[in-house]
């Protein structure tokens, strides 16, 4: 008997695992492995639709009884900087940005150490060397640059970013933790809006956004940010309308959210 590989992705869920946003929660999520000739369109669809890439793999947050993680993007129309925002771009106006392939160098490698040493020592990336960061930057199955920004020869931040066909998808930044005044964070979040704005492309994915966790409240001063909930984006007006929705009910079963998943054939 002839056997054939299934032409749709087939999804899977990860084992539970403590979750790094909210302390005694447990998070799982629904993935899918991102190859082929329908890697660019598959990313394009399941990011609509609140999923984030890692290497070769599509994820989406599925814990079994808490919802709390949405997807959250800026739509560039409506962002309009905030007087700190605008020092912030001011500040760190005499760096340099430069386009590059994803491809990993020893610089690189040496701030994103600095900056898990200084800001997520004890994080899941923290025992990172060499081959796996350069895993992390250089598997990519999509059109994806690194953004690298530099004061003179110094490099001061960098972010690995897929470029959608509506918009930039900030997969991964990072910077130096010794440059705090500048608030490179939030500058590189900026300064991926005005690329935007000069590729004419409707949105920033930012990742995801968790009331009601310190890590994540920064997603939250972005006027313009929407999130993905109940199967659509929706504006965040104000952040206080938004909170973690921990009930057990509150997230569906695996086969009811695989089904109701959009492809590029036009199936669910």
């Amino acid at each position: 008997m002839r056997h054939t590989l299934p032409i749709a992705p087939q999804f899977y869920v990860t084992a539970p695992q403590p979750c790094p946003y909210l302390e005694g929660r447990m998070e799982r999520k629904l993935f899918t492995a991102l190859q082929g000739d329908m890697a660019t369109k598959l990313n394009d669809y399941l990011s609509k639709q609140g999923f984030r890439r890692s290497q070769n793999v599509l994820y989406r947050p599925s814990c079994a009884e808490c919802s709390a993680c949405m997807s959250a993007r800026i739509d560039v129309s409506k962002f309009t900087p905030s007087r700190s925002q605008r020092r912030v771009a001011k500040r760190a106006a005499h760096l340099n940005r430069r386009a590059t392939s994803p491809w990993a160098t020893e610089e690189q490698y040496d701030l994103f150490r600095e900056y898990l040493d200084g800001r997520h020592a004890t994080g899941g990336m923290a025992d990172m060397d060499m081959f796996e960061f350069a895993a992390m930057v250089e598997e990519t199955p999509i059109r994806s640059r690194l953004i690298e920004y530099t004061t003179d020869a110094d490099l001061t931040a960098v972010c690995l970013t897929d470029i959608l066909d509506d918009g930039l998808s900030m997969v991964y930044s990072f910077f130096d933790p010794a440059s705090e005044k500048l608030s490179l964070g939030t500058y590189v979040i900026l300064d991926h809006i005005a690329i935007a704005r000069e590729l004419g492309l409707p949105y920033v994915y930012l990742g995801y956004w968790v009331p009601g966790s310190p890590k994540m409240d920064y997603k939250a001063k972005y006027k313009g940010l929407e999130v993905y909930r109940s199967g659509e984006w929706t504006p965040v007006l104000d952040p206080a309308d938004f909170q973690s929705d921990m009930h057990p009910l509150s997230t569906d079963p695996i086969a009811e959210q695989v089904a109701r998943i959009h492809l590029p054939d036009g199936r669910t």
